[in-house]
């Protein structure tokens, strides 16, 4: 009988992953656009979900959806890590009787069927987090442990399962935290948790935790198979540093920036535009330097700061156009003094980018100049101005 060291490819401490699901109605084209975005941040892996549900009211649609997905991550050159069933969903919990479990293997045969020749093939993630759901979430501290257990008992079954339809490939449980993962560590190849903790410390905690873990098991290698949430105080340049400090394989949460995640998560737009180039930055390997050398930039160094504040100063000032008519210069004039204190606050990171000046300044002047608030335009131009002598020291 195989042993999990027959199994596995190495460490996989090279595993640079992201999570990215294939869309229903997604033209194979698209799905190519949006794998090529992958490639060119350099990650090599894609982690998705599957849907037992969704397979079973049209097999054969849903098995080319993920035919075409698993075909242009081949052509990415970009490998592949399906998961089978989640358990954020789990409301309930009732023990499955056979006519379920004859369900549950008839999907599995299937997808094993379908994606096991692929060569880009990774593992199977049997399970996304089986414990983070609101079964075991609105539990009493009494009632936790014993439904627990119920989980963890429906949860080996399925690991038991993919296990005996594919001898061949590794398998893997994504679990919320690292201190889950003892509960399937003797059935998987792999260890895999999901590190959204806040702090450095509890960061370290959480992975080493997993290498504890992966020690009592003979050295099993760990993966983190779900980092990096803006929301949840989890920088993702800090995760990429851990992860780099334990020679532990990664999987980035989320590609893209959109739908129910895209308010924090994600790396790119549909467009290919992004939200932080410090991600993009740390994914090859360049951090912010925190450290005593820094150099604080000098926006006004050669006085540019100076004149873009004078540039704003003067197309605000009122010019007689008429018997008692006074008014400033265009909207076109005025957005053109206001990116020049954009394109000094900007670049020496002295305003937020969350919402950028230089979108609203884009926002603006994609109006026709008809229909453009000069009041609104004006007060924009006067707040970039504002915040430039406020940070230069200009009087």
């Amino acid at each position: 009988m195989k042993d999990w060291k027959d199994r596995i490819k190495g460490d996989y401490s090279d595993l640079r992953g992201v999570c990215h699901n294939p869309k229903a109605g997604q033209t194979k084209e698209e799905m190519a656009q949006q794998l090529e975005y992958a490639a060119r941040l350099n990650l090599n892996a894609v982690r998705f979900w599957m849907s037992q549900e969704e397979w079973e009211k049209n097999p054969e649609a849903y098995e080319k959806m993920l035919l075409d997905f698993t075909d242009s991550c081949e052509e990415k050159g970009i490998s592949i890590m399906p998961i089978f069933w989640n358990g954020n969903f789990i409301e309930d919990y009732t023990e499955a009787g056979e006519e379920e479990w004859k369900k549950k293997r008839t999907y599995a045969e299937a997808i094993i069927c379908l994606l096991k020749p692929k060569k880009g093939l990774l593992m199977w993630d049997v399970f996304n987090e089986p414990f983070c759901n609101t079964y075991l979430g609105s539990a009493s501290p009494e009632d936790y442990p014993r439904k627990k257990e119920k989980l963890a008992k429906d949860l080996r079954k399925h690991c038991e399962l993919i296990r005996e339809l594919d001898p061949d490939t590794p398998i893997t449980v994504g679990h919320e935290l690292s201190s889950h993962m003892d509960s399937t560590s003797d059935l998987v190849d792999v260890l895999s948790f999901h590190d959204y903790m806040p702090t450095r410390s509890r960061m370290e905690a959480a992975y080493q935790t997993a290498v504890q873990l992966s020690e009592a098991e003979g050295g099993k290698p760990i993966l983190n198979t779900e980092t990096g949430c803006i929301g949840r105080a989890n920088p993702y340049d800090l995760e990429l540093e851990m992860c780099e400090k334990y020679h532990c394989g990664f999987f980035l949460f989320n590609l893209m920036i959109e739908g129910f995640w895209g308010e924090i998560h994600g790396l790119v737009y549909p467009d290919g535009t992004i939200r932080d180039p410090g991600i993009v930055a740390a994914l090859y390997g360049f951090r912010r330097n925190c450290g005593d050398n820094r150099i604080l930039a000098r926006g006004n160094r050669e006085g540019h700061a100076l004149k873009a504040v004078k540039a704003v100063e003067d197309v605000l000032k009122l010019e007689n156009k008429a018997m008692f008519v006074s008014k400033a210069k265009s909207t076109d004039e005025i957005l053109e003094a206001a990116e020049y204190c954009i394109n000094i606050l900007e670049p020496c990171e002295l305003v937020p980018m969350w919402d950028s000046l230089s979108a609203q300044l884009c926002h603006y002047r994609d109006q026709k100049a008809e229909e453009r608030d000069e009041w609104e335009i004006q007060q924009f131009a006067y707040d970039c101005a504002i915040r430039v002598k406020k940070a230069f020291l200009i009087m």
